[in-house]
């Protein structure tokens, strides 16, 4: 059995939302954003306009631009669906998010309806989806996760305890199938620097791989909080340093073991590409 890619050998990704109808910020959040913008046409557009947002005007989708674009098209089996779809393959996104997905068969079908190398991301965010976050991880280009959504569905609180299990699960999906770790959920606060860094802090610390953004003033944050601090970086050179030669040593009193000097070498190629 061949051993799953190593999660962290893409890069971090931080994702910003965009309100579908809201054309006039396309090409600011473009400007804005780290490497890609997220077109949203179901939580942030009503229902009676959902069809509406689809003629967006010519122009309004960057052509030039720096990051990739995606679209969050509606959940499948909800009347908007098709045509979202269909508007995603027309309009030239790089690719789709696909909510409320439930199943691996859902990013099958969808993929079928795309264009070859459009990519495809999963937001589990129900109790069904976590239940099968295996199957979705293999079928997906990247699972991220919708946690507002899950508390509500599991009835808990939007808190790091009550969604420890989640979280961790769906980490380890990606893993298994050898997929880029996963993206975090959303920090509600858009003013909070310090709170949007603090849970940022924590996704890395569960092994997320980017965390989806709903302003650009949570850019900074975010950043900061999946960049490892001066400390642990000057830990991880002295663990490279003191292992070169491959025999097992003693570093600040610890042991240093393959697995030790693994992270550590982890760490400076993620300081090494954090802006």
């Amino acid at each position: 059995m061949t051993a799953p890619s190593p999660s962290d050998s893409s890069p971090l990704s931080f994702p910003l939302f965009v309100p579908a109808d809201r054309p006039d910020r396309f090409a600011k959040a473009c400007a804005a954003a780290r490497d890609s913008v997220v077109i949203d046409v179901e939580d942030a557009v009503a229902p009676e306009s959902k069809a509406a947002v689809r003629r967006i005007p010519e122009g309004a989708l960057p052509q030039d631009r720096k990051v990739r674009l995606f679209l969050r098209v509606n959940a499948a089996g909800t009347p908007w669906y098709r045509d979202d779809v269909g508007f995603a393959l027309a309009a030239g996104f790089d690719g789709v998010m696909l909510p409320k997905t439930e199943s691996g068969a859902q990013i099958t079908a969808l993929r079928a309806a795309l264009a070859p190398g459009m990519e495809v991301i999963a937001l589990v965010e129900t109790a069904l989806g976590l239940s099968r976050a295996e199957e979705i991880a293999a079928a997906a280009d990247r699972l991220a996760f919708g946690s507002l959504d899950m508390a509500e569905d599991l009835r808990c609180a939007h808190a790091r305890l009550p969604l420890l299990m989640a979280r961790a699960r769906l980490v380890m999906a990606a893993r298994l199938a050898g997929k880029p770790a996963p993206l975090d959920g959303v920090t509600a606060s858009t003013e909070d620097a310090a709170l949007i860094t603090d849970d940022a802090r924590h996704a890395a610390e569960m092994g997320f791989g980017g965390k989806l953004l709903i302003h650009p003033r949570q850019i900074a944050p975010a950043l900061a909080g999946f960049r490892p601090d001066p400390d642990l970086i000057d830990w991880a050179r002295r663990v490279v340093t003191a292992s070169a030669d491959g025999s097992a040593v003693s570093v600040d009193g610890t042991m240093v073991d393959a697995p030790v000097v693994a992270r550590a070498r982890r760490i400076l190629k993620r300081a090494e590409t954090q802006p």
